[in-house]
């Protein structure tokens, strides 16, 4: 009889030819489907050094890289969303808002106060979309108009850096009344000639792209960003029409006027103090007579004013 040998396989001390990587040391670009080493990507400003795909910032890394080293001081830090509404969706709005919190390490959405961009003094709101898609609620809509009324009092540029799905649908109608409140706050700023500088990144969508992110005096905006009011099928849907591909991105936008800048991010810091140093704000008129109001404009024409009065005759 022949004997049966059976033989055991034998465990060579090679890699599986599957390449795995650690999720916290490297990171795939969406748009070349390249590995990125998370160190270098940091140092690239998060930007992809072989096709340029712009990945999303988050608002300590936005601020760093527009505001002077340690000028940059925060306002209303402690202002918090709270339930008016007593939402409900697959869980309750506030522990949507504490798990949000919890993974961020920020209150809301939006963080605003004032610093320095080269030799300009600015006010300036930048938006997070890691916190809930960057929604915009009663919070920012209150800090943008914040951050708008001190640059109107301090006189001084306004910036304001979006990323943002749209208003916040926990907080309903409170949430669609901060696009007119932003507004209105923009309007002041307007008519008193104080420059204000919108930045649009991705996304900037929904009623934050239908209110003060489109307002700006000049409209910049990243490279590949999405920009637009609804999704593009709904869009389409709208006016029964196939739209062109890419109709929502930046630079089609900047083609057809809605942009007025595609700036890469490596660039955008020395654009918008460029920009400042041409948009000074206007200065204020000086009152005549004075109105009462301490506005600083004149209560009737200049002519009227500078005109010489008849004198004044006192009999005894």
């Amino acid at each position: 009889m022949r004997s049966v040998v059976l033989l055991m396989p034998i465990k060579l001390p090679f890699r599986s030819r599957t390449r795995s990587y650690p999720p916290d040391l490297w990171t795939k670009c969406p748009g070349c489907q390249e590995m990125l080493y998370e160190k270098q990507l940091e140092k690239n400003l998060r930007v992809c050094p072989d096709c340029g795909h712009h990945f999303r910032l988050r608002v300590d890394a936005r601020l760093a890289q527009l505001v002077d080293d340690g000028t940059f001081g925060e306002r209303d830090a402690g202002l918090e969303s709270v339930d008016q509404l007593g939402f409900v969706d697959q869980k309750p709005y506030p522990e949507r808002l504490a798990a949000a919190r919890a993974a961020t390490g920020i209150r809301d959405a939006a963080i605003w106060g004032t610093g320095t961009m080269g030799q300009h003094r600015v006010a300036i709101v930048v938006m997070d979309f890691a916190f809930m898609g960057g929604s915009m609620g009663s919070v920012v809509g209150e800090k943008v108009t914040r951050a708008a009324e001190a640059a109107l009092a301090e006189r001084i540029p306004l910036i304001a850096v979006s990323s943002s799905g749209g208003a916040r649908m926990q907080e309903g109608t409170l949430a669609l009344m901060q696009l007119a409140k932003t507004c209105a706050a923009l309007g002041r700023l307007s008519d008193a000639g104080i420059p204000y500088l919108s930045v649009m990144t991705d996304p900037t969508t929904g009623g934050v792209f239908a209110s003060f992110a489109a307002l700006g005096d000049v409209n910049l905006a990243e490279p590949g960003a999405l920009i637009g009011f609804a999704g593009a099928r709904v869009s389409a849907g709208t006016i029964a029409e196939t739209l062109p591909d890419g109709f929502q991105r930046a630079e089609f936008l900047a083609a057809h006027g809605f942009v007025d800048l595609v700036v890469p991010r490596a660039e955008l810091r020395d654009t918008m103090a460029g920009l400042l140093s041409y948009l000074a704000p206007r200065p204020m008129a000086r009152s005549i007579e004075g109105n009462g109001s301490g506005d600083g404009l004149l209560t009737r024409p200049l002519a009227g004013a500078l005109a010489p009065r008849p004198r004044e005759v006192v009999h005894g």
